[in-house]
This record gives C-alpha cells, structure tokens and sequence, in this order.
C-alpha cells in the first residue's frame, strides 16, 4: 500500500494514521531521521506550514516518502518533531544564570532567550506552535517530550530537585501561557520588548508561590 499524500493546499495540520511513528534504532536511522527534520525546518521557515508538501521534504531530505510517511505519519508529527528537537538543542546549550539572579527572573531569561530564538524565524515559529497545539499527546510523542523538557529545564532553573504537585502546576500555567504570548507576538498583536515584558511578569507571579519561594 502506497503512503499517503497530503493534499495540496491542505492548511490545517491533520494526524493521519492511527499507528505510531517508527523510533530510528541505529546510527544510519537517526542520521536519517535528523536530515529529515532539518529539512523540514528549512521549508517551514521558507515556506510556512500551510505550502509545505510532505513529498518535497522527502525530496529535500533524500529519503522515499514511504521512509517520511514511517517516522512522521503527518505534518503534526513532524513540525512537532521539530519543535522538540530544537528544544532539546536549546536545552543542551543552557547557560548558568546570572550571578545575583532571583530563581523566578532566571526563568524569566531562560524563556526570553527560547522565545528570541523561536522568533528569529516567524514562519517556522507558526508552523511549530500550530502543529504542537494540534498534537494529542496518546498520538504524537514529541508533544509530550516538549512539555517534559521545558519542565525540567525550569525546575532546574529554580533549583527544584523534588518537585511538589503545585510545582508541576505552576509550571504547567507558565508554559501554557508562555505559548500563548508568543502566539500573540507572531500574531502582530505584541511587540516583542511586550512580548518579553509579559513574559518576565509571568514568570514573577507564577512562580512565586513554589515549594522553595524565600518566605518572608
């Protein structure tokens, strides 16, 4: 049975099959997998999600498209897929915080940086927030391996080895407001000193009432 095609023009991102995704498994599979998702990234932010076809990123990645179709079932699962990956590279290349830096406003830079970065690239940006927030977590993986990265990379941040389940909560809110202020931003709706402004005050409410807040 041949894989299955996206129609052309097809604007919202669609989870096509019901089975899972294949995991690469040796070296020459994940070499595959990551020219895979470079190519993506390069269309989308050529292009944006809604003029990206599945068989050019095939084409761009020189891989069959039944190889794509086998590891991205749709283009949710690979602008997903993207988004993560760029994640975990931003995760890897963290910088201590500033000396001086309360726990909530370290955050606050760390969420800046992530949004500047996702930013840089407006279309790119859309293509991966759009096909996260479409992601149903029993269906695409990587929308939860986003979700778990960011939080760890903020409960290591304030320095929460043992997180409460309000911990878990507050960075929830955060992150889910945080998709929504950048939202805002490639909407035109926030300019991006606003964009970061709200995204430090998020953060100071937030985070403020967590297990290892200083008290006064």
């Amino acid at each position: 049975m041949s894989a299955p095609q996206t129609p052309p023009g097809d604007t919202v991102p669609r989870i096509a099959e019901a089975r899972p995704p294949a995991e690469p498994s040796s070296p020459e599979q994940h070499a595959r997998q990551s020219r895979i998702l470079r190519a993506a990234a390069h269309m989308g932010a050529e292009k944006g999600l809604e003029r990206v076809q599945m068989h050019e990123v095939a084409r761009a990645a020189g891989v069959a498209i039944g190889t794509l179709y086998r590891y991205f079932p749709s283009k949710t699962h690979l602008f997903t897929a993207v988004m993560a990956d760029l994640i975990d590279r931003f995760d890897e290349s963290l910088p201590e915080p500033r000396p001086g830096t309360s726990p909530e406003d370290a955050v606050g830079d760390v969420l800046v940086s992530a949004s500047r970065r996702l930013l840089r690239n407006p279309a790119l940006a859309t293509a991966m927030l759009q096909s996260a927030n479409a992601a149903g977590a029993t269906a695409v993986a990587d929308a939860v391996r986003i979700d778990t990265t960011f939080r760890g990379i903020i409960l290591r941040v304030l320095g929460i080895g043992e997180p409460t389940e309000q911990d878990v909560t507050l960075v929830r809110l955060l992150l889910q407001c945080w998709y929504g202020v950048l939202q805002s931003s490639l909407n035109g709706r926030a300019s991006l000193a606003g964009t970061e402004g709200d995204i430090r005050l998020a953060c100071r409410l937030l985070l403020a009432p967590r297990s290892n807040a200083a008290r006064s």
